[in-house]
């Protein structure tokens, strides 16, 4: 009897070892779900784990898709090179002689670009471009050609290049403002020169303004991998469509840490067309300075909230100061279309065509008005300046 009991606990142990083992390691294999396979007959099979959508085991189909129309971009420039200090002493002069009041020396840049349309359409950054003597464009399958600039627009930083080839792979474009933060993407481009080379995250956030980049700011943040040489790339989804383009990180080290910001499909397309249709941007422009409003200023204007744009100050004989806009009034809508703050009315206002009238909603001490104003052209900047519409 005793020798059974023995035999018993040591199974119970083994049992109890093995349960144990089971439940930290491969607890899946507990859970159950019976299915009917008949009269009498149950069948126990292990139940798949909920992953709450479709599982997506790789990218590399999104990656095939997406790389044969992501080009390298290679341009040069002439670059002056300052004076030499000691070039006008004297004794310097007595022992190497006179030297040219000026040198220059050719400087080399490299990023990225998509091909846009079969027929040779290919965008980039504005700053990949700028003032670049010289375009080469690489293309996937090995083909080297050069490249002119249709246009470009520094407030975006995007630019359209075009080279003289056909039958091209052109990017397929995603569905505007159809990203959601948390979506799988991959950032192609050429980094620091060392090959194509494609980088998965996800979206990190979206709609990022106010970073001091570029005037016109609506970024996709991300953190897949964008260095030096991904400007000008492409932001693909999962299904290999193209999202944004690569404009720039933010980075202490001068590589990625992780925060990259690239311009959404939505502004790119508006962009690109223009450019190719009239070679530059054309955007509205009332003469107003305006800033956001916090919740101190809402509070000393009586306001039930800080959406809208404060008026700080207008253009003498500008459209806004002809249409009765006052310092002080608080901007709310335009044609319909309600202001969140200074970036959205900027966006508002430039959205509108030149020559056309708008209808803008403002608070005046609490009141509500409408003025009518007439929308003139933007001026060209030379420093894009971010709160002046």
């Amino acid at each position: 009897m005793r020798k059974f009991w023995l035999v018993f606990a040591q199974s119970t142990t083994i049992a109890l070892g093995v349960l144990f083992v089971v439940v930290i390691f491969r607890s899946d294999w507990l859970t159950w779900r019976n299915v009917n396979n008949g009269p009498g007959i149950t069948i126990r099979e292990v139940a798949a784990p909920s992953s709450g959508g479709a599982q997506i085991d790789s990218l590399s189909a999104a990656a095939k898709k997406a790389i044969p129309s992501v080009v390298n971009v290679f341009t040069s420039k002439e670059v002056r090179l300052p004076r030499n200090p000691l070039a006008d002493d004297p004794v310097f002069k007595r022992f190497f002689g006179d030297h040219p009041t000026s040198r220059s020396q050719r400087v080399n840049n490299l990023g990225s670009g998509v091909i846009v349309s079969s027929d040779g359409y290919i965008l980039t950054n504005h700053h990949v471009v700028e003032a670049a003597d010289e375009i080469q464009v690489a293309l996937h399958d090995g083909r080297t050609v050069l490249a002119k600039v249709v246009g470009s627009d520094p407030e975006t930083d995007l630019a359209v290049l075009k080279v003289n080839l056909t039958g091209l792979p052109a990017i397929s474009f995603a569905q505007p403002d159809k990203g959601n933060v948390g979506d799988f993407v991959l950032a192609i481009g050429d980094p620091f020169g060392v090959g194509q080379t494609v980088t998965m995250g996800i979206i990190s956030a979206l709609e990022r303004t106010h970073l001091g980049i570029n005037t016109f700011e609506n970024f996709i943040q991300t953190d897949a991998a964008i260095n030096p040489g991904n400007s000008g790339g492409a932001l693909v989804n999962a299904q290999g469509n193209l999202i944004g383009i690569n404009s720039a990180i933010y980075t202490r080290t001068g590589g990625s840490q992780g925060i990259g910001f690239a311009i959404p499909v939505s502004l790119v397309v508006q962009i690109m067309d223009q450019i190719i249709k009239h070679g530059s941007v054309t955007r509205g422009w009332i003469g107003v300075e305006v800033q956001d409003l916090t919740p101190e200023l809402a509070e000393s204007f009586k306001l039930p909230s800080t959406d809208g744009a404060l008026i700080a100050g207008i253009l003498k004989g500008g459209p806004a100061d002809l249409a009765g806009i006052k310092p002080g009034d608080v901007l709310i809508d335009v044609n319909g279309k309600p202001v969140k703050d200074s970036t959205s009315l900027l966006q508002l206002i430039a959205a509108q065509t030149p020559g056309q009238t708008a209808q803008l909603k403002l608070l005046r001490k609490t009141k509500e008005i409408v003025a009518t104003v007439n929308i003139n052209k933007r001026p060209k900047i030379e420093q894009p300046v971010d709160d002046e519409q």
